[in-house]
């Protein structure tokens, strides 16, 4: 095997000059990938949702996390006026600079020794998990038809409560009330297009080549190969990998959105894949996380694993979310946050009520932090109740990030309730899956849970 100096070496002496025609220069190359980078300069400071045009400031939304996780953003908040002048008057030039000196900021904001994130316990590893909590498994015979049947009401609900949330997601109760009254149904016709799923794709093309002894970079590899773009958390992770830098440091790393619900919207295929074992559920799903997130986010990632591997050995959907809860380490914030919201779920009436006082508590974080979306979780599991139509319901009429939160809990109640999706859910989506991924373009979805099935046997 030649050297790489001497291959570099060899490509110079070999190297023949040719005179270009201006056309063959390349430099419209250049001018192409400064138009894309000025697109994503103004992305990070304004932009609407894909899904349901809903407008966020990506950069803005980053130093309100770091707040969150008890970091002193008071000298980048500063910045925040002159990024938003940057954008009226379309200069791509200061927006850049002033993106670049925020992530800088950011990097080096002060701990605020004070502030109530200090106080819980940081979960680095699973092994750091694994001294707190000690997760039941229960049998479950992954040789049996069940397991497909079930596999599959799983990923067609999950699918569909995809479908319904991404319309909405980035709303408030109330301002979703009044553009559609009471959702029971999707709010437009319905497509397959969600970025959340292609990180659970591509989990299963790593597990399929790694086994269940797969490791984060494992799996940051088959992000690497297969997922062109990323947003928030994933878009910076991806990043990273780009430059090398892999897990866990690929999550925490110059990423403020750590914390955000990239790793909780993938959970539910690390249960599917685990069915009935929650130990190895919470795992993998701790594998998984650790390439884009960071303690309580990957913990978001643990929960959701954790209700749907439940889901296959019992049918009580309050019974799985109590137990669910018991296995999210108590010295950690998020299980503040889950046991918050089961407590307004045992102690009011109706899930309006629930809902009102978790999202009150949980308001100074964004919309698409994990915390207020996992406590929406629970309030939609809770009153629910295993009817599929009433939980799509109360999710959608949450708001939030509803297409993460419906999505995971639809295959939570679906694989829970025995029963596939009713036919006025499933029949608009079909068998076909399409995504924006390298490769895998379109999906059956029964193929997608015979492959998921073949995968858990292992």
């Amino acid at each position: 095997m030649k050297k790489a100096w001497e291959i570099e070496c060899e490509t110079m002496r070999t190297s023949i000059p040719v005179v270009l025609e201006e056309e063959e220069q390349g430099w419209k190359d250049c001018e192409d990938s400064a138009l894309e980078q000025n697109r994503a300069a103004e992305l990070l400071w304004h932009s609407n949702v894909p899904g349901s045009g809903a407008t966020e400031h990506v950069i803005v939304a980053a130093m309100q996390d770091m707040e969150n996780m008890g970091y002193d953003v008071s000298e980048v908040e500063k910045l925040i006026d002159a990024g938003a002048a940057a954008v009226e008057k379309k200069d791509y030039a200061e927006m850049m600079r002033l993106a670049a000196e925020v992530f800088r900021l950011l990097n080096i904001a002060p701990k605020i020794p004070s502030h109530p994130y200090w106080q819980y316990r940081q979960y680095e590893s699973f092994e750091d998990y694994e001294k707190d909590v000690s997760p039941r498994r229960y049998d479950f015979d992954t040789s049996s038809p069940l397991y497909e049947e079930l596999t599959y009401y799983g990923w067609i609900a999950q699918i569909c409560g995809g479908a319904l949330g991404t319309a909405i997601e980035g709303y408030t109760k109330e301002n979703i009330e009044k553009v559609f009254g009471d959702i029971r149904g999707y709010v437009r016709k319905p497509n397959t297009y969600n970025d959340d799923i292609t990180y659970e794709l591509a989990f299963l093309e790593a597990l399929e080549k790694s086994g269940k002894g797969l490791t984060s970079a494992d799996i940051a590899g088959q992000w690497v190969a297969l997922i062109p773009a990323g947003w928030s958390a994933e878009d910076r992770a991806l990043q990273n990998l780009k430059l090398g830098i892999f897990p866990p440091e690929s999550g925490r790393c110059n990423n403020p959105y750590r914390e955000w619900i990239g790793a909780q919207m993938r959970g539910a295929v690390c249960g599917m894949v685990a069915p009935g074992d929650p130990y190895l559920a919470a795992k993998l799903a701790f594998t998984d996380g650790q390439v884009s997130h960071h303690n309580n986010g990957v913990l978001g990632e643990v929960f959701n694993a954790v209700l749907v591997s439940l889901a296959y050995v019992k049918t009580d959907v309050r019974e799985i979310v109590e137990e669910a809860v018991s296995l999210i380490p108590e010295k950690s914030e998020y299980a503040s946050v889950v046991r918050f919201a089961l407590e307004q779920c045992r102690t009011h009436g109706t899930w309006q009520e629930a809902w009102a006082v978790c999202e009150k508590r949980y308001e100074r974080y964004n919309w698409i932090h994990a915390y207020p979306n996992a406590a929406a979780e629970v309030v939609a599991l809770w009153f629910g109740e295993g009817d599929f139509d009433e939980t799509m319901h109360i999710s959608a009429m949450q708001g939030y990030d509803v297409d993460c939160n419906a999505a995971q809990i639809a295959s939570v109640v679906a694989i829970a309730s025995r029963k596939n999706v009713p036919a006025a859910w499933r029949d608009p989506i079909g068998d076909e899956l399409i995504t924006y991924m390298r490769k895998i373009k379109k999906v059956s979805i029964r193929a997608l849970a015979k492959k998921t099935v073949r995968l858990g046997a292992l």
